[in-house]
C-alpha cells in the first residue's frame, strides 16, 4: 500500500491544527502497523510559514528512510523567492513534488505567479498535490484550470473534494487528462461512487497521517481499516493502493 497524503510532525508553533512531535522511526512504525509500504510526506509547518528550513526538515525526515518515505516541498507562490526555492527543493533536496494549499497560503489558483512554478515542476518531472475541498480558493474547478495550462504536470486533488465538493472533483477528474484525486478524508459513500465512476487509473488514497496528538496516528490507522467498508472490488483496491500511486511516482502517468 502507498499512502499518497501524509505530513511531517509539528516542529514549531506555526500551526493551529495540533499534532505532536515524532521521529521518522516512529512514523515508519505507524506505517508498519497500518500495512503502508511507502508514504508521500508533505510539510506541516511550511504550509503556515514558508521557510527554506521547513523544506530542509522534510528532506531530513524522508532521508532517514528513502525507500519508504517520499518528500514533497512547499512554498508560498506569492513570495518573490518562490521559484528559486521550489527549484532548490527538487535540484538540491531531491524532493519528488510540490504541495500547495491555496487556503492556508493565501493565493488564488488563477494567479500568473503559478505558471513559472509549474514550469519548474514540469522540468523535474514532479507532481503537484494541491489541497482542495474548502472554497473559495480550493475547489476542483480552479485547480483543474491550472492543470489544463500545464498538461505535462500530474496534478492531484489532495482530498477529492472532502464532504461538500467531491462531485465537482469527480467531474473535473473525468474531464481533465492530467488531473488525479486522492481519497483523503472523503466520506465512505463518496469514495465508493468516485471509485465506480472516475477513470480507474486516476484514484489514489491518503490518510493525512502526521496531524495526530499521538505518534501512533490512530485516526490514520482507522482510515486504512475503513477501506474494507467501501464495498470495492479487489481490482479497484489494488489499483487504488498499489498500481496508481506507483505509476504516478515513477513518472508513468497514463
Amino acid at each position: 500500500m502507498i499512502d499518497f497524503h501524509t505530513h511531517t510532525p509539528l516542529w514549531t508553533n506555526a500551526s493551529w491544527l495540533g499534532g505532536t512531535a515524532f521521529g521518522a522511526e516512529e512514523f515508519v512504525d505507524f506505517m508498519d502497523g497500518a500495512g503502508i509500504e511507502q508514504a508521500v510526506v508533505l510539510s506541516h509547518d511550511g504550509l503556515f510559514n514558508s521557510t527554506t528550513e521547513a523544506n530542509d526538515a522534510v528532506a531530513r525526515f524522508v532521508g532517514r528512510f528513502p525507500d519508504r518515505l517520499l518528500g514533497f516541498g512547499t512554498f508560498s507562490p506569492r513570495r518573490p523567492e518562490a521559484v528559486g526555492e521550489i527549484e532548490r527543493t527538487f535540484a538540491e533536496l531531491g524532493l519528488r513534488g510540490l504541495k500547495l494549499h491555496p487556503w492556508l497560503q493565501g493565493f488564488s489558483m488563477h494567479e500568473a505567479v503559478l505558471d513559472p512554478i509549474m514550469d519548474v515542476v514540469a522540468a523535474h518531472r514532479g507532481i503537484l498535490l494541491c489541497h482542495d475541498g474548502t472554497p473559495p480558493y480550493s475547489t476542483a474547478g480552479q485547480i483543474a484550470m491550472l492543470a489544463r495550462r500545464h498538461p505535462t504536470v500530474p496534478v492531484v486533488l489532495g482530498h477529492a473534494g472532502l464532504h461538500d465538493l467531491w462531485r465537482e472533483s469527480l467531474t473535473f477528474v473525468q474531464e481533465t487528462e492530467n488531473l488525479y484525486l486522492c481519497l483523503c478524508g472523503t466520506p465512505p459513500y463518496a469514495a465508493k461512487q468516485i471509485l465506480d465512476r472516475a477513470p480507474a487509473h486516476k484514484v489514489l488514497f491518503g490518510t493525512d497521517a502526521g496531524l495526530s496528538e499521538k505518534a501512533s496516528q490512530d485516526y490514520a490507522v482507522a482510515r486504512v481499516l475503513e477501506i474494507d467498508e467501501w464495498g470495492i472490488t479487489a481490482d479497484q483496491r489494488h489499483a487504488l493502493l498499489v498500481d496508481n500511486p506507483a505509476r504516478l511516482l515513477q513518472g508513468r502517468a497514463a
